[in-house]
């Protein structure tokens, strides 16, 4: 059985290419196809293996532009050949979804979100005051909207990677999504027994790319009316204006190694999340290092994050009958205000958290629970197809 996988664009780390690289082990001599590759960028798992790109990825352009030709990308998606192959697993959070599959080929989709800037954040990425989100984005957005709808119509099987995400697919695609959660690496995200700092440090941590969907703005914000200790650690376009606005108490880091993620978590006093996540991996990474997660009640934290303030008024603890062992604490708007008011009831309550109860919460969210789930449902997928080329051994090495 002859296996392709296609990605959007292979320019980092993030938690879509934790997702692949998981695929990669599963399917270790599937071919992979991208809009474009920046070489060293993603782990050895993923560059070693047969990456075919797009005409985007040949445009004489800086690497750093390729989100400008975002009207061009669904072109390129569908002039990947993928002539010959048997299934096609698409990791998809742009167009990748789009792929054209040959004819009696398998198309499983693992869908990280729909695309966001053309649908329900579309604000948050094109500023409505802008001339340009006046005119120019509107017609774009809508033929994307269109080609979106469209060509999830040639995806046989949809995956979500949470319930928010499959409800966004029910919403725009009418269509029906298995969700299988994505993988956190808690082998790895694992504290030191050994160490005695444990958010010894005081200060509260931001991880994630610095655009404007992630939050970080409200953040610095809250913060700099805090006086709290802030390190932030990403980069992104955002940066400069971030930097720009914060007080000494905020410090960027940029991004860091993975070792020295797992320090900072360790040492941080909580995670604040103050995005509207199609999951939130992160939160996950800091509950396995045994840390807390301040987060806005919105998207994927509302499935990871058991609050210990009660949902109704959010600056009352949780009624004793109805809390689990807490691991979070959750604010209801997405404003500065909203954050410091949580951020003060986490210090108030901060003797509600037990380490070893967070990092037990993050286990179930293993990376050989992902990959034993993504085997189990592409053999489930295959089989009820009944290909003649598609044999029992096959399914039986997925499942493996």
């Amino acid at each position: 059985m002859r296996v392709a996988l296609v990605h959007d664009w292979l320019t980092g780390m993030r938690g879509g290419e934790k997702c692949l690289e998981v695929f990669c082990e599963l399917f270790p001599e599937a071919d992979l196809f991208t809009l474009l590759h920046v070489p060293g960028s993603v782990s050895p798992a993923i560059e070693r293996r047969r990456i075919v790109t797009s005409a985007i990825d040949r445009l004489p352009l800086p690497r750093r532009t390729y989100r400008f030709c975002l009207p061009l990308m669904p072109a390129a998606v569908e002039s990947l050949d993928l002539d010959g192959y048997d299934l096609v697993l698409s990791s998809s959070h742009c167009v990748a979804k789009g792929a054209i599959a040959p004819p009696g080929a398998l198309h499983l989709s693992y869908v990280h979100t729909p695309m966001r800037y053309a649908w329900d954040l579309r604000a948050l990425y094109f500023p409505p005051q802008r001339w340009t989100s006046r005119w120019l984005v509107p017609p774009l957005l809508a033929r994307l909207r269109q080609w979106d709808v469209q060509s999830a119509s040639r995806v046989d099987r949809f995956v979500a990677n949470s319930r928010f995400v499959a409800a966004r697919i029910a919403r725009y695609y009418g269509r029906d999504a298995e969700v299988i959660h994505p993988p956190v690496d808690t082998r790895f995200f694992a504290p030191d027994p050994t160490s005695a700092s444990r958010g010894d440090d005081g200060f509260y941590l931001v991880v994630g790319a610095l655009v404007p969907y992630k939050g970080v703005e409200i953040a610095v914000e809250a913060f700099n009316r805090l006086g709290r200790p802030l390190r932030v650690v990403g980069t992104g376009a955002l940066r400069s204006r971030l930097e720009a606005r914060a007080g000494s108490n905020v410090r960027f880091t940029g991004w860091l190694s993975d070792a020295d993620l797992r320090e900072h978590y360790a040492r941080c006093r909580a995670l604040v999340f103050p995005s509207i996540e199609d999951f939130g991996i992160v939160p996950l990474e800091a509950n396995a290092m045994g840390r807390p997660v301040i987060a806005l009640a919105r998207g994927g934290a509302l499935e990871t994050v058991a609050p210990a303030n009660d949902p109704r008024n959010p600056l009352l603890p949780a009624p004793a009958n109805a809390r689990r062992a807490p691991t979070g604490v959750l604010f209801p708007e997405r404003t500065a205000e909203s954050l410091a008011a949580a951020v003060r009831f986490f210090e108030r309550h901060e003797g509600l958290f037990d380490p070893a109860a967070l990092r037990r919460h993050a286990l179930p969210y293993d990376r050989a629970r992902f990959k034993r789930q993504i085997g189990e449902s592409v053999a489930r997928a295959l089989s009820g197809r009944g290909s003649n080329s598609l044999t029992a051994l096959d399914i039986g090495e997925i499942r493996s």
